[in-house]
């Protein structure tokens, strides 16, 4: 598949833009509660490497059994923005490793979706036509404030709780900057590369940080290939295919208020899997985000 050399008019959000967008979301949402199983048996890093190592896999069979392979060829001048990607992604994916080692599942699902507001904020100012209009802001706030709401009881834990919120902010932070790099990316450059330097970026990292900081042995069990198997062929593999897909033909600005489902979805298998309770916070933060999204979509 040749870059293209004129960006893609974007669509607006249609039937199957928003159906790819929430099976999308679904599966990011329950992520966390996947990666909390794997880092009780392997270390966060670690467990990064495996993810990227299998999802490198399914994007590489894929994009050879399409036939995206004939003639690739990296230029010069794609190395760099390549790179850029890939280290953002690794940072990012780290970071969230390293904090889901704290706080609960449903934490970090709700923080993560974060950078659904910088998205809508970032591609204001980034992207042509992403205009942040009242009633898209008014859209945004609400949803925030449920997440804010359901978000609020981690500060009067402390700890390590408070700790990892922490730094799923920065991770979110990281996310919105890589969508938006991201969008603009693949407007001009073969998805293939984009995906295959992310893989690529993130295994080597990955590979080498674990080596250095991560003494502890792997344990291998039913649990750990199960989460491996999911973050690896769902999310970065098919998750990773479909969102460069969405990016390619829809505004981020767009696609984000359909991922703001993704705390309900994390929230409820993390209740499901890890037991934790669903209670009024997740009831009033549900209802806000769902009128939140109404209101950018409109």
């Amino acid at each position: 598949m040749p870059a293209s050399d004129s960006p893609t008019p974007y669509r607006a959000i249609d039937l199957r833009g928003a159906a790819g967008a929430l099976l999308a979301s679904l599966f990011w949402g329950v992520n966390p509660v996947a990666i909390k199983a794997g880092l009780e048996d392997a270390p966060p890093f670690r467990l990064a490497a495996l993810r990227f190592i299998l999802g490198g896999t399914v994007i590489l069979v894929w994009a050879a059994g399409t036939g995206r392979l004939r003639g690739f060829r990296i230029a010069p001048d794609e190395w760099r923005p390549l790179g850029v990607l890939g280290l953002l992604l690794a940072v990012q994916m780290g970071t969230m490793n390293v904090a889901t080692t704290m706080p609960t599942a449903a934490h970090v699902a709700i923080t993560l979706i974060l950078y659904a507001v910088q998205t809508v904020v970032l591609a204001h100012s980034m992207i042509p036509g992403a205009r942040l209009s009242l009633r898209r802001l008014a859209g945004v706030l609400v949803a925030f404030g449920g997440i804010v709401i359901l978000f609020g009881r981690g500060f009067s834990l402390g700890g390590p709780t408070l700790v990892g919120d922490a730094i799923m902010f920065v991770s979110a932070l990281i996310l919105a900057e890589r969508t938006i790099y991201l969008a603009r990316a693949v407007q001009r450059q073969d998805p293939v590369k984009l995906l295959l330097a992310q893989a690529v970026v993130g295994i080597v990292v990955f590979l080498l940080l674990s080596a250095i900081f991560e003494p502890a042995a792997t344990r291998w069990t039913g649990r750990l290939a199960g989460a491996i198997a999911f973050q690896g062929f769902v999310v970065t593999g098919f998750n990773f295919i479909v969102n460069l897909w969405l990016l390619k033909h829809y505004r981020p600005s767009a696609l984000s208020a359909l991922f703001l489902t993704q705390p309900i979805f994390g929230v409820v298998a993390a209740a499901i899997v890890w037991g934790e309770p669903l209670t009024d916070d997740v009831v009033v933060a549900t209802l806000a985000v769902i009128v939140g999204i109404a209101l950018t979509q409109r």
